[in-house]
């Protein structure tokens, strides 16, 4: 199944002009692209009033007898030259304004798109990044961005001045020479009709030639995230190996756009060039006919230099607009991606609680969307009072991650309702919602950043004292006074100057600092030697007073003081008590603790 279908993006319309998602974006700044186009038109008419100046500079003052002397034939050719001149300079401020003015807007452009593209794919449910690559996503905003930016900041001017150009020289020439252009219009009508069936197979292979270019960028972007795996296996070589497969799909793929672009950029050239030296000729045998004068031929071969010109880069122009049409189509399809969980028309706002969070779970049914048919939880009942820490337990695909995740509405329920506080959380806007919600998760996430930026994540506005208390209560204190920059300490990507305690230590001061009445412990210790389990558990003791929290752990010692243990089981609540009442069951619960003892 291609990305864009398994991601439940909308498929791509080959007829669909692509192009034209990029209007709203432009339509921002139609003042400066007024302007853009007033400078266009002027270099554009600049450049068309240069041939019946060197007509007037050819007719009137090198092959027209004068009747004066030398010095005022030269004076008189010198009013032409000036003339030439000033055309030349109106050519050059135009065009320059024009390169600037369109760099602007094509930068801006870019540049807002790319904001709006990665605003919108962070809004996404998880269901989302089940089947779309996040290096698919990086290469839409990195190399299709750079395609448009290179489309609108200069494609679209040039192909636009050209096209006047065109329009203007042809327009001159049928005015000045009819007789002779009205035959070559004939054969250039002949040359642009395969022309725009050539195009249309451009289009599609720069799209291809995108998707596998993309490809590479989620290649190379999840084996990057885990070198170090692929390292302690030894797959560096297999995995080069698999990069390499995709990159030279990437190369084919380019070069057969490049091969079909190349044929029609010469197939237009040759053909419309033909045709003008067909007019040229037929210009220069009027000239020995005496049909015409010398400055005649002068200004018809310019305007057959600025046809035959502007004809070779629309033929580039339209090649880098299919490709940009392509890209477009990419991102618009990021854009046009709409996810299952959203906020409610009318949502309800909850009351500030005093303590902990209240939390229902009524015949829960549910099943990943990537997955229909594999039921997860099957009706699941359960009731936590505020402030009480539940544990849940269970074998691995029991639901106790699903559970997590339902509560931060990463996914809807597909039957019954969660309840907070007494309200289905699909009433409750997802800001609210997750405002109440902080998280420690197994593996803890830290940002390229400062240690004081990383723990302020849970709260940006937070005062540095207001850091340094959160860090106190979960032990980060500890080892940032041994570091030279202290709170300042650059972490380094993903936190890797940093041990799997310390960025624990930092995940849980920055659930303290959001200080949520819910807080949820996913296997926090379970990844951590026992003198970092010490501390961090330490720390998370502090973290769960006065909160509802619900803990899951597969290491029973880890939840022993929880004041309720939920044991789950394909989905369904099998057992509820404490530890003791639990182990003297002798039911599930009892088995996975006497083999972790025994252990």
């Amino acid at each position: 199944m291609a990305p864009a279908a398994a991601a439940g993006l909308p498929p791509a319309t080959p007829r669909l002009q692509p192009l034209r998602g990029l209007l709203p974006y432009v339509g921002r700044y139609r003042g400066r692209v007024a302007l853009a186009l007033l400078f266009l038109l002027l270099a554009a008419g600049a450049m068309l009033a240069l041939p019946p100046t060197v007509k007037l500079l050819v007719d009137g003052g090198l092959t027209q007898p004068t009747a004066g002397a030398p010095d005022e034939r030269l004076a008189a050719i010198r009013q032409h030259f000036l003339l030439l001149f000033g055309v030349s300079l109106l050519l050059g401020l135009a065009t320059a304004a024009r390169y600037y003015m369109v760099s602007w807007i094509g930068e801006r452009v870019t540049t807002d798109l790319r904001q709006a593209v990665y605003a919108h794919v962070l809004r996404q449910s998880p269901q989302f990044f089940e089947t779309l690559k996040t290096g698919e996503v990086l290469s839409r905003l990195s190399a299709d961005a750079t395609v448009i930016h290179h489309a609108v900041g200069s494609s679209v001017s040039m192909g636009l001045r050209n096209l006047v150009l065109l329009l203007g020289g042809l327009t001159m020439l049928l005015t000045t020479t009819p007789r002779l252009m009205l035959s070559v219009a004939g054969i250039i009508v002949l040359v642009v009709l395969p022309a725009v069936l050539i195009a249309r197979r451009v289009r599609k292979l720069s799209r291809a030639s995108q998707d596998r270019l993309a490809d590479t960028g989620g290649i190379a972007g999840e084996v990057l995230n885990a070198v170090g795996v692929v390292q302690s296996y030894g797959r560096e070589a297999a995995e080069a190996e698999r990069f390499g497969r995709a990159n030279e799909e990437a190369f084919a793929a380019s070069m057969r756009r490049t091969g079909t672009r190349s044929a029609l950029t010469a197939f237009v050239i040759i053909g419309v060039f033909a045709s003008l030296l067909y007019g040229m000729y037929g210009g220069v045998s009027a000239v020995l006919a005496g049909e015409i004068s010398a400055g005649q031929l002068s200004q018809t071969a310019l305007y057959v230099m600025v046809v035959a010109g502007s004809v070779a880069v629309l033929a580039e122009v339209w090649g880098d607009l299919l490709r940009a049409a392509g890209a477009t189509e990419r991102l618009m399809e990021l854009l046009a991606a709409h996810s299952p969980i959203a906020d409610p028309a009318r949502p309800v706002s909850l009351a500030e609680p005093g303590g902990g969070l209240p939390l229902g779970f009524s015949q829960v049914q549910f099943a990943y969307p990537s997955r229909p048919t594999a039921q997860v939880l099957h009706g699941l009942e359960l009731r936590i009072p505020a402030g009480q820490t539940v544990a849940l337990v269970g074998p691995s695909g029991a639901g106790k991650t699903t559970i997590f995740q339902l509560l931060q509405r990463f996914y809807d329920v597909a039957g019954g309702a969660i309840q907070v506080d007494g309200v289905d959380l699909r009433r409750l806007s997802l800001a609210e919602l997750r405002r109440r919600i902080a998280v420690v998760p197994q593996e803890a996430v830290i940002f390229s950043g400062s240690i004081a930026d990383n723990i302020a994540y849970g709260r940006p506005g937070a005062s540095p004292d207001e850091i340094r208390a959160a860090a106190g209560a979960a032990f980060v204190d500890d080892f940032v006074r041994r570091l030279p920059e202290g709170y300042d300490t650059f972490v380094g990507e993903r936190g890797l100057r940093l041990s799997g305690g310390q960025r624990q230590r930092i995940a849980i001061a920055r659930a303290m600092l959001k200080n949520a009445p819910l807080l949820l412990l996913d296997e926090a210790t379970s990844s951590l030697d026992a003198e970092s389990e010490r501390v961090v558990q330490a720390a998370l003791e502090i973290a769960m007073a006065g909160r509802t929290t619900i803990v899951i752990a597969h290491r029973l010692a880890t939840v022993q003081r929880a004041d309720r243990i939920i044991v789950l089981d394909h989905g369904r609540v099998v057992e509820d008590g404490t530890h003791t009442l639990l182990v003297a069951k002798d039911g599930l619960y009892a088995r996975l603790a006497a083999l972790q003892f025994a252990a």
